[in-house]
């Protein structure tokens, strides 16, 4: 008998049951990959969803000119559109490095090298956010794009292993759980940075320095926790290609793995579905923020405190998401969830300014449906993926996880600097949402996994 199995998790036993021994084994490899979320959600909870937008706006307007721009280049950037082209820049550089990184993963089966510099890259970036402050705004852009390319990187190495550590079976509890365990320590992490920030004059620190101190212990806690999995996880040994070469450049490594999913038309019928309706959920986690101290006039306690009950609530919802997908399948459960995604977009855009309640009911009905929707996502994708090239397909699918969410951060970016309006861009994305049902909803899951020569689960 092989040492695996060709969906690359481990081998049954003569009576079709999986053995003990490897049963254990799959199990502690899981229990590690949960760990990567634990270490990694943080930056996208403190960082990225909480204080960096508002922070790194300040530092741009303090080092705007008169009419409010600033000249990253020498090009004119209205300042408060700074922090959002900077996330689309970052998504630019990710596109030019996860599909390189997916191949050479696949190629050498060398997955955890590989994460192990995406994510210490990602995590000193962030830990460098320290030295922000005045008037470097420039320097606020440059860690925010290592940060999130790097951070983009690693979870194509990530999310590539969840074929690899569970049976097909097994793949929606595992999703769910990991993304519960990401939760979870945004959650914690929150509880310690809100208590920072709104005590920090008995600390003895300015506002500016207690935001640094939030922002590096991201970074911190990213590399700290990163140790688990990567001690953890294992590389599987791969049939390598007879003059294939481990590496080309991004585009055309991108080119190569289009043109081979090109045979699996449902695969990529569903990655179109994601990555709309994706870039309207990464677009919110990231503009968030922005959205509620610049247009709704709330204070940073408040938007600590409201993507905190994100963090609680979204353990829940991925649980429960995950429930519900083994009852009704985990495409009619996504399809549930962007409903709500649209509905609570469209009750956002009416919220009134100053009113923190109202902005704490928005965020109980976002933490919900956020976990599960991409919990299930994740697991829903991994049975379309042939065996054997995990992380090469988990590049496309990171890309339109984090990689092709530009379009969404460019238009409401580009809304607000043509109307001075936050509303009118938080609008905006419900088209990516309703958009994104549609197409999930012609595409037939059952199908393209038996295409993708993967078994079939019972609930899809």
């Amino acid at each position: 008998m092989s040492a695996q199995t060709t969906d690359g998790t481990e081998p049954a036993s003569e009576d079709g049951r999986p053995s003990a021994e490897a049963a254990a084994s799959r199990k502690r490899e899981q229990r590690g990959w949960y760990f990567y979320d634990f270490a990694v959600s943080v930056y996208s909870a403190s960082v990225l969803t909480v204080f960096l937008g508002p922070y790194l706006t300040s530092v741009a307007k303090a080092a705007a000119d008169a009419e409010g721009y600033v000249h990253p280049l020498g090009i004119p950037v209205r300042a408060g559109s700074f922090f959002a082209y900077s996330v689309s820049a970052s998504v630019i550089l990710a596109v030019l490095l996860m599909p390189m990184a997916g191949a050479i993963a696949d190629r050498t089966g060398r997955k955890k090298p590989l994460l192990a510099v995406a994510a210490y890259t990602g995590a000193t970036a962030t830990a460098a956010m320290f030295l922000l402050g005045g008037e470097r705004y420039l320097l606020g852009g440059f860690l925010l794009i290592v940060a999130n390319a790097a951070l983009s990187v690693s979870m194509v190495l990530y999310n590539a292993y969840l074929p690899q550590i569970s049976t097909p079976d097994e793949r929606d509890t595992v999703s769910s759980r990991g993304w519960a365990f990401g939760y979870t320590a945004g959650s914690l992490m929150l509880v310690v940075n809100l208590a920072l920030y709104l005590g920090h004059d008995s600390f003895g620190l300015s506002e500016s320095e207690a935001v640094r101190i939030c922002l590096a212990s991201a970074g911190l806690w990213w590399g700290a926790f990163a140790l688990i999995p990567l001690r953890r996880l294992r590389d599987r040994a791969v049939v390598r290609e007879a003059g294939g070469a481990p590496a080309v450049s991004g585009w055309k490594q991108l080119v190569a793995t289009l043109k081979d999913m090109r045979r699996y038309p449902l695969t990529l019928s569903f990655l179109l579905a994601y990555l709309i309706y994706n870039d309207g959920v990464q677009t919110v986690i990231s503009q968030a923020s922005v959205y509620g101290s610049e247009e709704l006039e709330l204070e940073q306690s408040t938007l600590i405190g409201a993507v905190l009950l994100v963090q609680v609530l979204a353990v829940a919802g991925a649980l429960a998401m995950g429930r519900l997908a083994r009852v009704y399948g985990a495409k009619r459960t996504i399809l549930g969830s962007l409903a709500a995604w649209a509905l609570t977009l469209a009750a956002g855009y009416f919220l009134p300014a100053r009113t923190p309640v109202w902005f704490f009911a928005l965020a109980a009905m976002i933490g919900l449906v956020l976990g599960g929707s991409q919990a299930l996502s994740r697991s829903l994708f991994s049975h379309l993926v042939p065996a054997g090239k995990e992380a090469e397909y988990f590049s496309a699918y990171e890309m339109s996880d984090r990689g092709l969410s530009w379009v969404g951060p460019l238009v409401f970016g580009l809304t607000y600097q043509v109307t001075g309006s936050y509303r009118d861009a938080i609008i905006s994305l419900v088209v990516f949402f309703a958009l994104g049902f549609v197409l999930l909803a012609r595409v037939p899951v059952r199908r393209a996994v038996e295409a993708a020569g993967n078994p079939v689960p019972v609930r899809l």
